[in-house]
């Protein structure tokens, strides 16, 4: 089962839980300090939420969430074959979980990844310091996935 991911910048995480929660009629299937998500099956829907009050925009970015790396590699595929710029990234920690992703960006500069999740992890922030501009440098106003 593949489903959007709608990652927000929120300003106060408990609130923002506490809405989400009653909106969706779902809690948090994740839940570290400034941090929450909510794996919503109806609609499908992953929910990211990441506390950032400076942040200047609300949306943080948006994916597809697939079953695989193999799902993902074929998105990649498919991207590419239509002319769309691809990054890639295997088996980065952010988010706090293990994640193998292809990254595009839309017209209008907004950020797309499709990833699929490896494991469960210990870290909101990105690791690989070289790789930060392209998600989860909490060291930018454009947050994490």
């Amino acid at each position: 089962m593949s489903r959007v991911q709608l990652a927000l910048n929120v300003s106060d995480i408990d609130e923002a839980v506490e809405f989400y929660s009653k909106l969706f009629a779902a809690e948090p299937a994740k839940r570290r300090p400034g941090y929450a998500n909510f794996a919503i099956a109806e609609p499908a829907l992953k929910l990211v939420l990441i506390e950032n009050p400076a942040a200047a925009d609300r949306l943080n970015h948006l994916g597809v969430e697939v079953e695989s790396t193999d799902d993902v590699v074929a998105a990649q595929r498919r991207l590419a074959q239509q002319g769309l710029e691809t990054a890639r990234e295997d088996g980065v920690e952010c988010c706090y979980a293990l994640q193998d992703k292809v990254w595009t960006t839309d017209p209008d500069g907004a950020s797309w990844e499709v990833y699929t999740v490896l494991a469960d992890a210990n870290t909101l922030q990105k690791t690989d310091v070289a790789a930060a501009d392209a998600c989860c440098a909490m060291t930018t106003a454009s947050g994490c996935c």
